[in-house]
């Protein structure tokens, strides 16, 4: 009589299985296995083997995204912002200089006692003259990173790695009305490359840098020019290291970014901020209306601010200036009109540092 009961739910009940766990489980797990794939193909890299292009199907594509991408991000954001205790700090960084191979030396501050949390660490600054900003060539990197692509711009696409592309439409967003603009665009008949290219003469390029983890995780201004607006996607939160670049098509076009637009001495100038996992936070430091992976966000639709209506002159930005910063890694891509003769001194693959040159004319 002093025996417990024990009560038991039916054998039905408890190995019921709702449709979002079964796809999280799946997706998870096909995740994972990317991961591994990814690293295969790294290593056929260095081995110095051409990788053949093998893109996804839809169905891949959706499995993929049914990962919660960006509920994990927003909780790996919560994770990173939590105190350490001073005797763990030293073991945790150490921890993660020796996984991605970050360079202490080049910080402003080597003492690791002196983070407080792993954001903190993450958005470390650098010592002033470890990153020399080029002053001969009027575009440089505006980050530490690995070139993926550079080029012209062809037939409205561009391309993310060698072999896959993406609408160029589809990344940048509907045209910028020209009120918000500081020059006069191209009549709306022709295509959306030719509206955006606004002197004769000039040709449309871009350059996609990748930030790896252990990559100095701000970001600077690449030339003097002045930022008119802001639009802002949600999207998706996929990795976007290289091997996966090359097996989602689009896939620039399926993740949140912040894309800011203006212009330069040569014309029509851009710069975006990918984000990818682990990276819902994209902090514009002129910007303090910008909130990156916020709930209130529905994917599939964007929002503008423009600097021209606030700001009559809008954000002007000079060569090598502080613009933003990701909170682990993610990706850089700039799209910009420049003459005909203007030729990128770079190679596909190559590790480029925030200060260098990308081109010359």
């Amino acid at each position: 009589t002093d025996r417990k009961k024990l009560h038991t739910a039916p054998v039905g009940q408890v190995f019921r299985l709702r449709p979002f766990h079964v796809l999280v489980a799946t997706g998870g797990g096909y995740a994972g296995y990317r991961k591994y794939e990814d690293y295969k193909l790294e290593q056929l890299e260095k081995r110095g083997i051409e990788v053949p292009v093998k893109l996804a199907s839809e169905w891949e594509v959706t499995l993929y995204k049914s990962v919660p991408t960006r509920l994990l991000s927003r909780a790996w954001g919560r994770l990173n912002q939590v105190e350490l205790p001073t005797w763990l700090r030293k073991p945790v960084y150490s921890l993660y200089i020796w996984t991605f191979g970050v360079n202490m030396k080049e910080a402003a501050v080597e003492d690791l006692h002196h983070y407080r949390n792993l954001s903190e660490f993450f958005r470390r600054k650098l010592k002033p003259q470890v990153r020399p900003v080029c002053c001969m060539h009027s575009v440089i990197s505006p980050s530490d990173g690995k070139i993926l692509n550079f080029g012209q711009v062809k037939n409205c696409e561009v391309e993310q790695v060698k072999g896959v592309t993406y609408s160029l439409e589809s990344f940048l967003g509907p045209r910028i009305s020209t009120e918000e603009m500081h020059f006069s665009q191209a009549p709306p008949g022709n295509s959306f490359q030719q509206q955006l290219v606004t002197k004769e003469g000039n040709e449309l390029y871009h350059c996609v840098i990748y930030l790896a983890p252990g990559d100095y995780h701000c970001f600077h201004s690449p030339t003097d020019w002045t930022v008119s607006h802001r639009r802002h996607f949600p999207g998706s939160l996929m990795s976007v290291n290289p091997g996966v670049a090359r097996w989602i098509k689009e896939l620039f076009c399926h993740n949140e970014r912040v894309v800011l637009t203006g212009d330069w001495k040569h014309g029509f100038f851009s710069l975006t901020a990918v984000g990818a996992t682990n990276v819902g936070s994209i902090r514009i430091y002129f910007d303090q209306d910008l909130h990156t992976n916020s709930p209130s966000y529905s994917k599939g639709s964007y929002n503008d601010f423009s600097f021209i209506s606030n700001n009559k002159e809008g954000i002007p930005m000079r060569k090598g200036e502080h613009l933003g910063e990701f909170n682990l890694g993610s990706t850089i891509v700039l799209i910009f009109e420049a003459p005909k003769d203007f030729k990128f001194n770079l190679k596909a693959g190559q590790k480029i540092r925030f200060g260098e040159a990308l081109g010359s004319l």
